[in-house]
């Protein structure tokens, strides 16, 4: 279907995954949403992630005034020495980027252009890519994540919101389901950084593991698991780049919801009905 200029054409038909309970056995099957057959755009999903990821940094910039504070003026010409800027009484030289002290050459400027601007369409087919990237086993095992699970994404019923409270209980119920190795795997990469980072509160990197997709972010079971080492915690409505593939590339772990399946049903699958 064309929409605008944007095509939404589906690459495959969108599989059928199985549903687990609460005690991590299977309940029942479930076919997924038409977005989930749409092709992985690898070249979209890296564009929108630059977009995405430039929206979120702050401009930097200097003082018009740094280094430029001083009584310094030049001495003018006849005494045999440079015509630069100089404190007077003292004779050193100020203001000028060759001092010390002085102003910078070419300083960065809070004025730059630092957003990388995209399409509305173009981040929309973006993100939809990138979610159908998560139920394809080749591309979430090529990104690094381990799982044992029989297919993706993980869909649980939406009773596990409510009824798993403890990180006790969700590590049992994550190791029934199969993606628990995954967790373990962030937790073994967890390392210091390398550089000036470490003493700038960025200290330790650990690798993205499962992204949990809830019906309510702040659920108990949301609560449960929010510290786990590279977890991410999304609502379908907000779903972005940037948690479905965290540095452009595609094809996140993910764990979701009935309920929120549906929701990204009812968000993306009008694109795609003809």
């Amino acid at each position: 279907m064309a929409i605008g200029s944007t095509m939404f054409l589906l690459l495959r038909d969108p599989p059928v995954v199985p549903v687990y309970g609460v005690d991590g056995s299977k309940v029942g099957e479930i076919k997924l949403p038409k977005v989930f057959g749409l092709p992985v755009r690898i070249d979209l999903i890296r564009r929108a992630f630059l977009s995405e990821f430039t929206a979120r940094l702050q401009p930097k910039g200097r003082d018009p005034l740094a280094g430029k504070r001083t009584t310094a003026r030049s001495f003018g010409v006849g005494l045999g020495i440079a015509r630069v800027p100089r404190i007077p009484g003292l004779g050193r030289a100020a203001f000028i980027n060759s001092a010390v002290g002085g102003h910078l050459a070419f300083p960065p400027s809070p004025l730059k252009k630092i957003h990388e601007e995209i399409n509305k369409k173009e981040k929309r087919l973006a993100t939809a890519s990138a979610l159908a990237a998560t139920a394809m086993p080749e591309f979430v095992r090529k990104r690094g994540h381990r799982f044992t699970a029989e297919a993706v994404p993980v869909v649980v019923v939406d009773e596990v919101e409510e009824r798993i409270t403890r990180t006790k209980d969700a590590r049992t119920f994550l190791q029934k389901i199969g993606v628990w190795d995954d967790i373990v795997r962030a937790q073994e990469r967890t390392r210091i950084r390398a550089g000036k980072g470490k003493r700038r509160g960025r200290r330790y990197i650990t690798p993205k593991s499962v992204l949990f997709v809830l019906s309510k972010h702040n659920s108990p079971f949301a609560k449960a698991v929010e510290n786990l080492p590279g977890v991410d915690i999304a609502e379908p409505e907000y779903l972005n780049v940037l948690q479905l593939a965290p540095g452009g590339v595609p094809g996140r772990l993910m764990v979701i919801t009935r309920g929120a399946l549906a929701k990204l049903a009812e968000r993306f699958d009008p694109l795609l009905d003809w």
